[in-house]
C-alpha cells in the first residue's frame, strides 16, 4: 500500500466538497489530508502560496502536482484506482494536465458559484 498525502485549500468551497467526497471514498484511511490553511509550516513541503495555487500530493515520498497529484490520490482509493492507473503514464497525465489547467482558469468563477450554493 502506498503512502499518500494530499494538501488542499480548506478555504475553497470546491476543494472542501471534493476532499469530503474523497474522505468518504477512502474507507481504508490510506490518504493523509492536510488543509494548507490550518497546517503548521513543517507539514507543508512547499510555500503555502504554491500549495494553494495547484493541487499537490505526495505518493511514497514523491511530490506531485496537478494531474499527477490527482492520479496519485485516485490510486489510493480502491474504487478510483483504475482511473488513477489509467492516468499514470506520461501521455495520459499530459492529457489530464491540459484539462486541469483549463479548470484552474475557470476555478475563481466556480468557487464563487460553489460559495453561493453553500450559503443557500
Amino acid at each position: 500500500m502506498s503512502e499518500v498525502t494530499v494538501w488542499f485549500d480548506g478555504a475553497c468551497p470546491l476543494c472542501r466538497r471534493e476532499i469530503a467526497l474523497m474522505r468518504r471514498l477512502d474507507r481504508r484511511g490510506a490518504i493523509r489530508f492536510v488543509d494548507v490553511g490550518q497546517a503548521e509550516p513543517a507539514a507543508c513541503p512547499l510555500d503555502r502560496g504554491e500549495l494553494l495555487a495547484r493541487f499537490h500530493a505526495s505518493e511514497n515520498g514523491r511530490l506531485l502536482s496537478g494531474a499527477a497529484a490527482f492520479a496519485a490520490m485516485w490510486r489510493a482509493i480502491p474504487l478510483l484506482r483504475p482511473l488513477g492507473l489509467a492516468f499514470r503514464g506520461p501521455l495520459a497525465t499530459a492529457w489530464l494536465e491540459r484539462f486541469y489547467r483549463a479548470f484552474l482558469r475557470a476555478r475563481p468563477m466556480l468557487q464563487k458559484l460553489a460559495l453561493r450554493l453553500e450559503r443557500s
